[in-house]
């Protein structure tokens, strides 16, 4: 099993940016399709985006082509999302998750979580 640990929320204006990053340990993270998944309050966890483990298929929900941007760093254990022209509408509990094997948009398909990180974006 991997451990992840997400970082990098906090409080942003409209427009603004931050990047998230998810350190994980305890497992080979070149093996793991990579997700980012966010939760609002009273609402389901949501899929954002995914990078399968060469990096190379990505794939966003609608909601935030064009302005959140997944990558990853196999040499640093780390994925990371980059989020700009942030909108109060993202404000949520954001969470990476892994599994092996191919990417998926599915919450359920995920058995690795991080802890989450808040972000919170002010109108």
């Amino acid at each position: 099993q991997v451990q992840l640990v997400e970082s990098g929320g906090g409080v942003v204006q409209a427009g603004g940016s931050l990047r998230l990053s998810c350190a994980a340990s305890g497992g080979t993270f070149s093996r793991y399709a990579m997700g980012w998944f966010r939760q609002a309050p009273g609402k389901e966890r949501e899929f954002v985006a995914h990078i399968n483990r060469a990096g190379i298929l990505i794939n966003y929900a609608d909601s935030v082509k064009g302005r959140f941007t997944i990558s990853r760093d196999n040499a640093q254990n780390t994925v990371y999302l980059q989020m700009n022209s942030l909108k109060p509408e993202d404000t949520a509990v954001y969470y990476c998750a892994a599994r092996q094997g191919l990417v998926s948009i599915r919450v359920s398909s995920y058995d690795n979580w991080g802890q989450g990180t808040q972000v919170t974006v002010s109108s």
